[in-house]
């Protein structure tokens, strides 16, 4: 089992946004103090929800201040980004960590980002599947042409090339973020592994990795490669020596940083969005993760991986807020939660 941190850079309220990213770098680097396998990087625009707005630009500075850890994108919007410029960066990075990065890529939303950067709608829409077949052909072949509704140019040398790493690896893992049936299958027929929310529960994530291994079988995908999937939950964490102090800790916290960040985001059409109840979210998410004592989120995370055959975890670590809690949270989570999983 690999246990790993999730930092989305959240601002609360009355906090600044230099105080949040400061808060997400000093939190990544203590997950590698403390013995944590990844640190996995959110990425936003425009609102509070989340400051840092470039998910692999985080990832080159931690991959440079750390020695041992990976790091991931969790994830870089595809529909606001051009594929092969995200996969020259993902290679640069790749190559000089040593093979310690992870590309996670995703959807997004239908987000005034779109009107922002230039996509459109129809980018979020129907745009996803080419621009992640363009990627993935740019990690992992030589030289790359595009005759796209979306991208449209002649044949180009991949320079650098993933594979020049000295390392085992190919090039850096593809994981793409999930949460529909079509997302399963789309990431399924191309043998990718799975990032699954923080806003579901062991038995739905089940039944999505049942639905990926299905549509990988139908599809042909190798045995070896669905056998291997290595796919990652996100979730909450948060330690205490009572688990209603941990509770407590969020419940204070998260629904004033869930409203300001939530109510920030704009559509780029105007459609209606529905809100959840931030103090309710905030209860389900103690409720489906290790939330209290260090023997219940190792039981909590051993449930899970049971379940759900789902071997990484992508863990939030900054639900108080504050600085100070969020290292020490870290700190307990591997000084006294990783023993007990290893």
């Amino acid at each position: 089992m690999r246990v790993g941190s999730f930092v989305l850079a959240a601002q609360f309220p009355g906090q600044g946004q230099g105080e949040a990213l400061h808060r997400a770098v000093r939190s990544a680097e203590a997950a590698e103090e403390a013995g944590l396998d990844t640190v996995w990087l959110a990425e936003h625009h425009f609102v509070p929800y989340g400051t840092c707005p470039s998910a692999i630009t985080l990832a080159a500075l931690l991959l440079g201040r750390t020695r041992r850890i990976r790091v991931g994108t969790a994830v870089s919007v595809l529909p606001t980004a051009h594929p092969v410029a995200l996969g020259e960066q993902a290679a640069l990075l790749h190559i000089t960590s040593g093979g310690r990065f992870s590309l996670g890529v995703g959807r997004g939303g239908p987000w005034v980002d779109l009107e922002v950067f230039g996509a459109g709608l129809k980018a979020y829409e129907t745009g996803f599947p080419e621009s992640l077949d363009l990627l993935v052909r740019w990690l992992r072949e030589p030289s790359v042409a595009a005759a796209g509704e979306r991208f449209t140019f002649r044949e180009v040398p991949v320079v650098p090339r993933p594979s020049e790493s000295l390392t085992d690896g190919e090039g850096p893992e593809v994981v793409v973020a999930c949460t529909s049936p079509a997302s399963v299958r789309l990431a399924a027929e191309r043998g990718l592994p799975m990032l699954l929310g923080m806003h579901v529960g062991d038995e739905e994530k089940a039944d999505m990795v049942a639905l990926w291994r299905s549509h990988a079988q139908a599809a042909g995908v190798d045995g070896d490669t669905i056998a291997g999937a290595a796919h990652v939950s996100a979730g909450v964490c948060q330690i205490a020596d009572r688990r209603t102090d941990a509770v407590e800790a969020l419940t204070k916290a998260m629904p004033g940083w869930l409203k300001q960040g939530l109510d920030a985001h704009v559509t780029v059409d105007g459609r209606a969005r529905a809100m959840r109840d931030p103090l309710a979210y905030t209860e389900l998410l103690c409720g489906l993760h290790p939330v209290g004592t260090p023997r219940l989120c190792a039981d909590r995370l051993a449930a899970t991986s049971e379940r759900t055959g789902i071997t990484r975890f992508a863990l939030l670590v900054e639900g108080s807020g504050d600085l100070a809690a969020t290292v020490e949270n870290v700190r307990r989570l591997g000084a006294e939660v990783l023993p007990h999983l290893r």
